[in-house]
């Protein structure tokens, strides 16, 4: 079960299906360009790519309203989410999973989510002439976000133990190692009265989502992911609105 690290995607050795990573004096490949993906975990990672990929003067906007213009020179490497071990998802269906193998893709955002402060801070990246670059920094208040019907549950789902039960599916389906045999898998269904003993420990003041594309507020799921930096693991759960609440419906560890 996942806990504060979660599935693969950056080392410098680079584990199995994960981005490719570049050492900050390599010259970085036109692959890396393909997917935003392997873009992005490059730009996170490399400083000096980080500043040749960011269009300057970066035009901040707060609450809608420009505020400002950052240069280069005042420009400080951003590392995002790669200081700790894991980041985090959220995606409106399977069907929009599917974008992050798009090599078509041409724009994509990445949030930093600030549960205490109800803020979001959004990177705005897009990719011309086949190369991504960063191009807009946003800061929202946390309901004025795509995602925010879901985020506020969010919030709520992770720090009230009570809430948390009573936004339980009856029947939650459920995948994950057996603990009696390391190279097997369990499947079934779980009730509340048994989500104690497989509850996984959930971020709760700051959580990253990489938007591809965009996303739909109006979507009745929502499928969260844990993904560990460096170890391999992954951890899906899905949640579905109904009759205006939402409710935890499946598993996946």
């Amino acid at each position: 079960m996942l806990t504060d690290n979660a599935p693969a995607n950056i080392v410098q050795g680079q584990a199995k299906g994960s981005p490719a990573v570049v050492e900050e004096t390599e010259k970085v490949p036109v692959e890396a360009d393909e997917l935003f993906d392997d873009f992005f975990f490059n730009f996170a990672s490399n400083g000096k790519w980080q500043t040749e990929r960011t269009v300057f003067p970066l035009s901040v906007f707060v609450d809608g309203e420009k505020t400002e213009e950052i240069v280069k020179r005042r420009w400080k490497t951003e590392p995002f989410f790669t200081n700790q071990d894991y980041y985090t998802l959220i995606f409106d269906s399977p069907q929009q999973m599917e974008l992050v193998r798009d090599t078509t893709l041409t724009d994509a955002t990445v949030e930093r989510i600030d549960m205490d402060k109800a803020r979001v801070q959004q990177f705005l990246f897009s990719r011309k002439s086949g190369r991504w670059m960063l191009h807009e920094l946003r800061w929202q208040p946390l309901p004025h976000n795509a995602n925010a019907q879901f985020l506020l549950f969010y919030q709520r789902f992770v720090t009230d133990s009570l809430f948390q039960q009573q936004s339980l599916a009856n029947q939650i389906f459920f995948s994950g190692p057996d603990p009696d045999d390391d190279f097997s898998m369990i499947e079934g269904v779980i009730t509340p009265d048994f989500w104690d003993a497989f509850k996984p420990d959930l971020p709760q003041h700051v959580i990253y989502n990489i938007v591809y594309g965009h996303q739909n507020p109006a979507a009745t799921q929502k499928i969260f992911l844990l993904r560990g930096i460096s170890n391999g693991q992954e951890m899906e759960i899905t949640f579905h609105l109904r009759r205006g609440h939402w409710k935890l419906t499946r598993l996946i560890t």
